[in-house]
């Protein structure tokens, strides 16, 4: 038998809170969203964490509370997009599970995030609404800091081209074909 839990990682807006739960649903799995469980803990959003108690204070409860979800079983966790970048993060996922990196292009990504204010990595400081050009190269920018550890994924799902339902049917397959052997 293999490995019962699997993360989801990519960039904001990638498809990992969205195809996360239907996904732990089509297997019968539980479901977690890291960022979501750090919220419930705190009493607060993101965004006000961030505000409030800084970064590096986000980060050290996110190794906590991702450090307790490894010791589940047949679970979906969707990982924040910045959980990667901390190699105690990136520990505990080898070692508890497999990785799926969720793709997606800058310019999809602007595209699902561009009314969205609740990104904090994705404020600008000097305009309410940055434009397009703006927002995908801040995009890029962020991505290209985290790629490296997004490609050291177990698998590769580009999520760009197919609907959400057939991105939940290929992760399904991918992890009833991994967990036969």
């Amino acid at each position: 038998m293999g490995k019962e839990i699997f993360y989801l990682t990519g960039f904001m807006a990638s498809g990992k809170s969205t195809i996360g739960p239907i996904l732990a649903n089509t297997l019968g799995w539980i479901f977690f969203d890291l960022d979501k469980e750090i919220e419930k803990i705190e009493k607060k959003n993101i965004t006000d964490i961030f505000k409030d108690n800084g970064e590096s204070y986000f980060r050290e409860k996110e190794t906590e509370v991702l450090r307790e979800l490894a010791a589940g079983k047949k679970s979906i966790i969707s990982l924040g997009g910045g959980t990667l970048i901390n190699a105690e993060n990136r520990k505990i996922v080898r070692k508890s599970g497999k990785l799926i990196f969720l793709k997606s292009s800058p310019k999809n990504i602007y595209q699902r995030l561009k009314h969205k204010r609740d990104r904090p990595v994705m404020s600008f400081d000097d305009e309410e609404v940055p434009g397009e050009e703006k927002y995908i190269t801040k995009v890029e920018s962020l991505l290209n800091q985290r790629i490296k550890f997004y490609e050291e994924a177990d698998y590769i799902i580009d999520t760009d081209h197919n609907s959400i339902g057939m991105n939940v049917d290929k992760i399904a397959h991918v992890i009833n074909e991994s967990i036969k052997h």
